[in-house]
């Protein structure tokens, strides 16, 4: 299938490891020109020579940016002006519980989570529209709308991008830009993976068990009943990304393994 990314120039937030760095591999494998982006120029360095490796002849660039800073962000609209593709997929996630969360890591996470995405559609939004093509995407969470009881705060961020995705897309009625969330399911990602194995560590088993009683316990919705690939998220983001998702605006698609017990 040619996806016609070919020259096409998407950043991708976040993109040093995860979903992230597995989307800016993707993107770079369809020919698109791929900004990566993380939050030191070593970390960045690392995930261009990562994603070179498997994808010889990748066009890329690097970018980095702490994205509680308003000012890096809009540093990155200044330096890259014209973007096809962004990709809002910086984000943390801190398991805690709901009366132990300060007002700092509400607006810590609000912060990262939603209003980098808020500065940085805002900043190519105009654009697109004047070009008539541009993909937006909001890497949400099914936490968006199952929110964890045991990650409150994170939950809300996530619903806070479904919500922004839509009404974004509201403003693209009649043009070929598109705005959609996507909403992954448990994950492999760096981040989830040291997760498993603290709580390994801490119960004195193998990770295989503490995943096993996660979806026994935890998300026991699922139908997939493993982690989903950073790559399954991502070849999802691909599609999204190009030219043949034109009919497909507004959406927040799931790749949750079926944790969601939803038929819509």
């Amino acid at each position: 299938m040619d996806t016609q990314l070919k020259d096409k120039i998407a950043l991708v937030t976040g993109s040093t490891a995860g979903i992230g760095l597995a989307i800016a591999t993707g993107l770079a494998a369809e020919g698109a020109q791929v900004i990566v982006n993380g939050r030191t120029k070593a970390r960045v360095e690392e995930a261009i020579s990562t994603i070179q490796k498997k994808v010889p002849k990748a066009n890329l660039l690097g970018v980095e940016a702490d994205f509680s800073s308003k000012e890096e962000v809009n540093k990155i609209a200044s330096k890259f002006p014209n973007v096809d593709i962004l990709v809002n997929n910086v984000g943390i996630f801190e398991p805690k519980d709901f009366v132990e969360i300060p007002d700092e890591d509400w607006i810590r996470f609000f912060e990262l989570n939603v209003l980098s995405g808020v500065r940085l559609s805002r900043a190519y939004l105009p654009s697109m529209l004047k070009k008539n093509w541009g993909r937006i995407l909001f890497i949400s969470s099914e936490s968006g709308i199952q929110i964890p009881n045991e990650m409150i705060h994170y939950g809300v961020t996530k619903s806070a991008q479904i919500s922004l995705g839509r009404g974004i897309a509201e403003l693209t009625k009649g043009t070929n830009v598109t705005v959609n969330s996507i909403l992954p399911g448990p994950t492999r990602s760096e981040g989830v993976e040291g997760f498993l194995e603290d709580l390994a560590k801490q119960q004195n088993v193998s990770t295989a068990t503490v995943e096993k009683e996660f979806f026994k316990n935890a998300r026991p919705t699922s139908l997939l009943q493993r982690f989903a690939t950073v790559e399954e998220v991502a070849n999802l983001v691909v599609y999204l990304s190009s030219p043949l998702s034109s009919a497909t605006n507004g959406a927040a698609l799931r790749v949750d393994g079926g944790v969601v017990k939803s038929a819509f």
